[in-house]
């Protein structure tokens, strides 16, 4: 009686699982989609969960590269990181968000110790041009990127209520 009960629970428990809504994201204006290169790399820009009431975005690793895929402001640090953050926002700007939705991000540099200065410059900039009041949690990680002209990448996580006005989308 056990064996079928258990088995009658899994049945009723796959009955009731109800998938994620999931939906790739996308801004083809300033960044090519991964699987577009000329060696094509299969990972979304960005993933768009809906749960519940909740909208999650899951924004992949962004660097500074163009609606062509090509890296651009090669040996430039800040014009880099100034590109990712115009990246990452038109991600946002996609699916209905701003920076002030933004609970954290991790970011990528080349070198840690050369850049972070540079890097905490241009981010407290760009963060005031926002009004971001609290600030997104952070990591920042020292780590070797996917191409060697690339100095800095970021990835960032987005919560937000699913049915809120337009008017505090934008």
């Amino acid at each position: 009686m056990s064996q079928l009960q258990t088995g009658t629970d899994a049945v009723t428990a796959k009955q009731k699982h109800k998938p994620v809504s999931k939906k790739a994201i996308s801004a083809p204006q300033v960044l090519n989609e991964a699987y577009c290169y000329g060696r094509p790399s299969s990972f979304s820009r960005g993933m768009r969960l809906d749960i519940k009431g909740m909208t999650i975005l899951l924004i992949s690793g962004t660097a500074s590269v163009d609606e062509y895929g090509r890296s651009i402001h090669e040996g430039d640090f800040r014009a880099q990181t100034w590109r990712t953050y115009q990246n990452i926002t038109a991600l946002l700007e996609a699916e209905g968000a701003t920076w002030k939705d933004v609970v954290r991000t991790t970011c990528y540099l080349r070198d840690i110790e050369r850049d972070y200065a540079a890097f905490n410059e241009v981010r407290t900039e760009f963060f005031n041009q926002q009004g971001l009041d609290p600030l997104p949690a952070s990591t920042g990680i020292q780590a070797i990127l996917c191409r060697p002209d690339l100095l800095i990448e970021m990835e960032a996580m987005v919560i937000f209520e699913s049915d809120r006005g337009s008017e505090q989308k934008g």
